[in-house]
């Protein structure tokens, strides 16, 4: 399970983002978060990721309450969770070829001898051509660059996956083809997903339920 419970976050604890917001996921289920631009959904995800420590309330993966945020939470709850951005050109270091760009959580994990086969096997799930494989992020196009982030989303066979607005600057054709390769790995490996955006039409037809943005948060 992937709990929120009464999260209030911000980047300023004197005015939070949002306050009380609660989320629960189970292990294999897709749930959508729905709400307009601006309203804190990127926080809430991050703070579900365990990139963003929140100011109040309890985040526990998998039974376990969190602790730690970033580089400070335990490393089998770190790894537990893949993540995908709204802005792949803003989650990619720019240096990094795009078969490096996906092989970096084994590098970082100790998994290096891994990293060949895992990256040829994910080209090849997200649709990636060798010859992409060999480009840096200025080489290749938006959809492409968002194909390997989300590759390397999956790198490490997380339990849980939080998509933030991962499809919102994509054209129609490229969103359909990276839902499908979340869902095949989804039903696969019976992994959560919390999917974020403000598209109704896609989240209810990509998840089991769609949460709206203030039926979870409690405002002041």
């Amino acid at each position: 399970m992937l709990e929120l419970d009464t999260v209030t976050a911000g980047y300023d604890p004197r005015t939070p983002v949002f306050r009380g917001a609660s989320l629960t996921i189970a292990p294999g289920e897709a749930v959508g978060l729905l709400g307009p631009s601006g309203c804190g959904k990127s926080t809430l995800a991050r703070v579900a990721a365990l990139l963003h420590r929140p100011d109040a309330g309890r985040v526990a993966v998998d039974g376990r309450e969190v602790r730690g945020w970033r580089h400070r939470a335990p490393r089998d709850l770190r790894t537990a969770i893949g993540v995908v951005f709204q802005q792949p050109r803003m989650s990619a270091d720019p240096r990094l070829r795009l078969r490096d760009l996906i092989a970096e959580p084994l590098r970082a994990t100790g998994r290096r001898a891994e990293a060949d086969e895992r990256v040829a096997e994910l080209a090849r799930t997200a649709g990636l051509t060798s010859d992409l494989l060999g480009r840096r992020p200025h080489e290749v196009s938006d959809g492409q660059l968002q194909r390997a982030c989300l590759a390397r989303a999956l790198v490490l066979r997380p339990r849980w996956l939080v998509c933030d607005e991962m499809t919102a600057m994509l054209d129609a054709s490229t969103t359909a083809a990276l839902v499908a390769v979340v869902e095949a790995y989804r039903h696969e490996h019976g992994a959560g997903l919390l999917a974020v955006g403000h598209d109704r039409v896609l989240l209810e037809r990509w998840c089991d339920r769609t949460e709206e943005w203030t039926d979870c948060v409690r405002t002041a």
